[in-house]
């Protein structure tokens, strides 16, 4: 690999390592450790005789900083490396983009108190559009990396409208399945259950949240999206007629979302415990990519 498609991989998962401090932080109820203040936390730039959950929010705030330089040195270096019209240029183009998105998206949680244990109307659609931003910049990120590595990759569409249109329902029921899953975690979060059957009965009370009625959705898109990936995988290994890297990422992706499954029922189980809630969005970036990556190589190749 190239030193830029290197740094490429490293913004990646850089960027991924974030995104994880942030459950960590949200399922810790951290997020008003700073109070209402952005850029300052609690209105000092390095804040004082902090409490924990200020030092959990102050550091991850002290990781989105290098996330956004990252980024933006890529963007610069993809336009002094790479020629006018090139994918590697376009990609990372996206990248910054949503990446200043991602960015606002965290400041106005903050500055709108949505933020630890607060229940607002409009507190779940900003963790709905949260994860699709974060996933949109994941798959920006990759396909920057991707491109760059080797140089001069292109995707065909040509003579694939079947085929795309199945990848574009991955997309799909990926992206609500991801949707459910952070109402589902918000949901748990602010209506926490001592025992399971406590949380399942919640899950069907008339008297419940809505958010706690929404929670049963996700297991549900869950084994759903699971089983099309799964069928998906073979679909597009069988169209790629032997193409090694597309039957590789194939069945990283058939890997990933088995154990992904099985990791999202022992969350379950368990009632969530921060750990696996961040064991659980791992797996789920990782499927994510590997997705994209599987798409990335079916789309480059000379069968299909």
């Amino acid at each position: 690999m190239t030193r830029f498609a290197k740094f490429a991989w490293f913004t990646l998962a850089y960027n991924i390592l974030v995104i994880l401090w942030g459950v960590f932080l949200r399922a810790s109820k951290s997020g008003d450790g700073c109070g209402q203040h952005w850029l300052t936390c609690q209105g000092e730039v390095i804040p004082s005789a902090p409490e924990l959950k200020t030092i959990i929010e102050f550091s991850h705030r002290m990781t989105t900083g290098p996330a956004f330089v990252l980024v933006i040195v890529l963007l610069v270096w993809a336009f002094m490396k790479f020629g006018k019209g090139s994918p590697v240029r376009k990609a990372a183009a996206f990248s910054f983009l949503f990446i200043i998105t991602e960015v606002l998206i965290g400041a106005v949680l903050v500055l709108t108190g949505n933020t630890a244990g607060a229940q607002t109307a409009e507190r779940p659609f900003l963790a709905i559009g949260h994860l699709i931003n974060s996933s949109v910049l994941l798959a920006s990120l990759t396909m920057t990396a991707w491109f760059a590595c080797p140089d001069d990759r292109r995707l065909t569409f040509d003579g694939r409208t079947r085929m795309i249109a199945l990848l574009a329902v991955g997309v799909l029921v990926l992206l609500l399945s991801g949707v459910s899953g952070s109402v589902a975690a918000l949901s748990s979060m602010l209506f926490p259950s001592e025992t399971l059957v406590e949380g399942i009965s919640k899950d069907f009370a008339a008297s419940s949240d809505i958010l706690l009625r929404l929670r049963v959705s996700h297991p549900l898109l869950a084994i759903f999206t699971s089983v099309y990936l799964i069928f998906l995988s073979g679909w597009v290994r069988k169209a790629a007629d032997g193409d090694g890297t597309v039957s590789r990422w194939s069945n990283i992706l058939s890997i990933l979302v088995l154990g992904q499954l099985a990791f999202g029922a022992a969350t379950f189980l368990t009632l969530g415990p921060i750990v696996m809630q961040v064991g659980h969005l791992l797996l789920a970036d990782l499927v994510w990519i590997s997705f994209v990556l599987m798409s990335a190589n079916y789309l480059a190749s000379d069968r299909g």
